[in-house]
């Protein structure tokens, strides 16, 4: 949020350092909602979720959908949406650059988790980092990739909100959306920081009656979690474990909303990112 400069500076910092900026996207401030509203489904939220009405999880839940929208609005053809407490590591661009070549491989780039889940590699991109598919539930939305398919299902299909957002668009095989990560991870959220939403969503828990809805319906999410993206990795991993490919490089250029990657092979044209820095998690208070 407005506030929350240091912090902001900070991750300017940092995307500086690795060559890129961002447009900084205001925080929807959660507490400062009058519910109800259209883009919260209530019932859903208690039914699904297990929880009294959150106004910071549904702020933070805005605010990446918002991020969404404006690659939608823009020309590009990926969005990179970052929290502001996320830490980039070594070869993050490299592994970045190396993803975007293998485009068709995802809808969704993870390239941070605050899960611990493995991570099952099914295409070499770099020396030290595959393309992977995560078979089990994911938690973390502090850096990702979106293409303009995804970007369009969040902003229209995960609205209303029911689900907290890292549960919701960890959900894109529903939709016959691919996700993958980056693994080993290139980017992670800062440990020293902790979630203000975390640290008070414990009190918005309902009862214990919750679990007769919430547990079900999670092990339905788990199972077919498990099929559907375990079925994409069977059909993919055996051909696909390649050596990484050098990549042509080319002047990065940037402005203060876009980002042109290093040209791709001649087969297509390089894709425009839109980098967006989301206020996250911790900003809203």
């Amino acid at each position: 949020m407005a506030n929350a400069q240091q912090r902001n500076q900070a991750m300017v910092d940092k995307l500086l350092g690795i060559g890129l900026t961002a447009e900084r996207v205001e925080a929807v401030d959660g507490r400062a909602l009058k519910f109800p509203i259209p883009e919260f489904s209530e019932l859903s939220y208690k039914l699904m979720h297990g929880r009294r009405t959150c106004p910071p999880e549904i702020g933070c839940y805005l605010s990446h959908v918002e991020c969404a929208r404006r690659l939608l609005q823009s020309e590009a053809e990926f969005a990179l949406i970052l929290e502001d407490d996320v830490v980039f590591k070594q070869g993050f661009m490299e592994s970045v650059e190396a993803a975007i070549d293998h485009r068709n491989d995802w809808d969704i780039l993870r390239l941070s988790t605050v899960s611990h889940g493995k991570k099952h590699a099914f295409r070499k991109l770099t020396a030290e980092r595959s393309l992977s598919i995560a078979l089990t539930r994911e938690k973390g939305s502090g850096a990702y990739i979106v293409n303009r398919k995804a970007a369009k299902w969040i902003a229209e299909k995960l609205v209303p909100m029911r689900l907290a957002y890292d549960i919701a668009y960890d959900l894109e095989y529903l939709a016959g959306l691919k996700s993958a990560f980056i693994y080993p991870l290139c980017a992670s959220q800062d440990a020293d920081n902790t979630s203000s939403i975390q640290s008070v969503a414990r009190a918005y828990k309902l009862p214990r009656w919750r679990y007769f809805t919430v547990l079900p319906f999670r092990a339905y999410l788990e199972v077919t979690r498990f099929l559907f993206r375990g079925a994409r990795l069977v059909l993919g991993y055996a051909g696909n474990m390649r050596k990484p490919r050098a990549l042509p490089t080319a002047k990065r250029k940037s402005d203060s909303s876009s980002v042109s990657l290093p040209t791709h092979p001649a087969s297509y044209d390089p894709a425009p990112v839109h980098a967006v820095v989301s206020p996250g998690v911790n900003p809203i208070r």
